[in-house]
């Protein structure tokens, strides 16, 4: 088994970037009472006493005194409504249209088949196959710019399977009734051809209803990255979406003149209320740094869809699942930022594995966990268990029980690193951390629910809240059960290892999670368990 973390190094990201505008887009609507931007970039006051400001003083003043942006005026302007419920916005995402696609070019494949090989009885439960095929693709998430034609190679692998899937039913309960290989090859023609068709239809038909209807949206991120995605947005009507604001996450610096820049949560929060924004364009990955982190909350609670959009190309997602076939914005790559789907018969599925397991474990190790123990009590006199608090899944705290290899008052314990060779450490806690024979009674914590065989390393409340705010994504670990081991303690980042990498490899494990990686991770760390490491408290 593997230590705890114990790093003493960490390095933190300030997540800086210039600022920057939008250049040259008009429409983009005005600042309540303060200033209005004109489709030429310029600022006009709209107060009683007028002024005129330079481009550079009225830029400042754009940046310094946003309260929230208004929809432009006109008969088709929403009104500004209280923010609404995530559940309600995905309602409103637009599958049935695919759905009923997919379900009529099944039904309309088992009408076509010549003979009537299949009886018509067979269309809804194909269509709830086919249905699910696709879901399971990924073909019914939201998209920027669907495109059925790029979609073909998934429709036709889920045709085949649909297909050859009813063919060997109907060999099994119909032989006389079997589909030829002439039959079986023109009815996944058929589909493939029929949902192709719908979808592109269904597709043109969304691309209108957006270019007649857009949706507000704001874009966040720093600088010329920002602005070349909101123009992008701008300039090409039917993404169906039109930007009110740019939410800067850079720098305090000088914006461009004529754009509305939220520079402040409470702007941000006050643009998403009064404008009904119900999109956020993310030019770089939430996590990369602590501020736009935090906005992400701020936009799920309103009920907002995020997107990902690279101006760069070179974002990398964490946390997230990549849409296939791949989504662009104007040439931008973009994807939603979907969380990974809860799975809870996997999930429970592991809390069984882990309570069998440590059950098991610990009655094998039963013998050595009892020489450990006279071995600390005549080393180290009275108190052989050492409790401490640590910080478990959703940030609870829980007590976690370790054989004692030193000696420390409850204070310093809380809020000091120990490591290999510390010089409160005897001879015989040198070996139990080493060795990490010192974990074995954490197989009680994972008995009992607080833990899990793997997993993130628990850390003690003072040091999640410093390296919270010290690395973007640390408290994302959390997410998670904590465990005995985890991937980064089986590529060594234990003891005095970098938090920030430690941070990263645990966030990686639990957006690939899956069973298999776990049963990976403990044969890796049962083949590591007797070879002598530095440790970590």
């Amino acid at each position: 088994m593997t230590m705890d973390s114990a790093p003493a190094r960490h390095t933190g990201q300030d997540g800086t970037g210039p600022a920057g505008g939008i250049t040259g887009i008009t429409g983009i609507t005005g600042i309540t009472g303060t200033t209005r931007t004109t489709n030429t970039g310029t600022t006009t006051n709209t107060n009683t006493s007028t002024s005129t400001t330079t481009s550079t003083a009225g830029a400042a003043a754009v940046r310094r005194s946003v309260t929230a942006i208004h929809p432009p005026r006109g008969p088709k302007a929403d009104r500004a409504r209280a923010a609404v419920r995530p559940e309600r916005v995905r309602r409103r995402d637009g599958i049935v249209p695919l759905l009923a696609a997919d379900a009529f070019a099944a039904a309309a494949t088992v009408a076509a088949l010549p003979g009537a090989e299949l009886p018509l009885g067979a269309a809804a439960p194909l269509a709830l196959a086919l249905v699910a095929l696709h879901a399971q693709a990924g073909l019914y998430r939201p998209r920027l710019a669907p495109s059925a034609l790029l979609e073909l190679p998934a429709l036709a692998g889920r045709a085949a399977a649909l297909w050859c899937g009813a063919a060997a039913v109907l060999a099994a309960t119909a032989p006389g009734d079997a589909l030829g290989w002439s039959a079986l090859l023109g009815a996944v023609c058929v589909q493939v051809v029929l949902a192709c068709a719908a979808r592109g239809a269904v597709n043109q038909l969304r691309r209108r209803t957006r270019a007649r209807r857009p949706a507000s949206a704001l874009v966040v991120g720093p600088g010329a990255g920002a602005s070349a995605v909101a123009a992008a947005l701008h300039g090409r009507p039917e993404y169906g979406l039109r930007p009110v604001g740019l939410a800067d996450t850079g720098p305090a610096e000088e914006a461009a003149a004529g754009v509305p820049v939220l520079a402040t949560h409470e702007d941000i929060r006050r643009a998403v209320i009064q404008n009904s924004v119900r999109h956020a364009v993310f030019t770089r990955p939430p996590e990369a740094d602590e501020r736009t982190a935090s906005l992400v909350r701020l936009f799920h609670d309103h009920g907002c869809r995020l997107w990902l959009a690279d101006p760069a190309g070179t974002a990398k997602v964490t946390g997230m699942r990549v849409a296939q076939p791949a989504d662009q914005l104007w040439g931008y790559a973009v994807q939603p930022l979907l969380p990974r789907p809860a799975r809870p018969v996997e999930r429970y599925a592991k809390r069984v594995i882990d309570s069998s397991l440590a059950a098991i474990a610990l009655l094998a190790a039963a013998p050595v966990m009892g020489v450990c123990a006279l071995a600390v009590r005549i080393s180290d006199g009275p108190g052989v268990i050492f409790r401490q608090e640590r910080v478990g899944l959703y940030g609870r705290p829980f007590t976690l029980l370790k054989f004692r290899t030193l000696r420390a008052d409850a204070h310093e314990s809380a809020t000091r690193w120990t490591v290999a060779g510390d010089c409160r450490m005897s001879p015989i806690g040198s070996f139990l951390r080493k060795s990490s024979l010192d974990e074995l009674p954490q197989l009680w914590n994972v008995v009992r629910g607080d833990m899990s065989l793997v997993g993130p390393r628990p850390e003690r409340p003072f040091f999640v809240a410093k390296f919270s705010s010290v690395h973007p994504g640390y408290e994302a670990r959390h997410r998670m059960p904590v465990g005995i081991t985890g991937l980064a303690q089986i590529n060594g980042l234990r003891g005095d290892t970098s938090i920030e990498d430690r941070a990263r490899f645990d966030n990686h494990y639990i957006d690939t999670w899956s069973l298999w990686q776990d049963l990976w991770i403990l044969a890796r760390t049962a083949a590591s368990f007797f070879r002598f490491r530095l440790g970590g408290s």
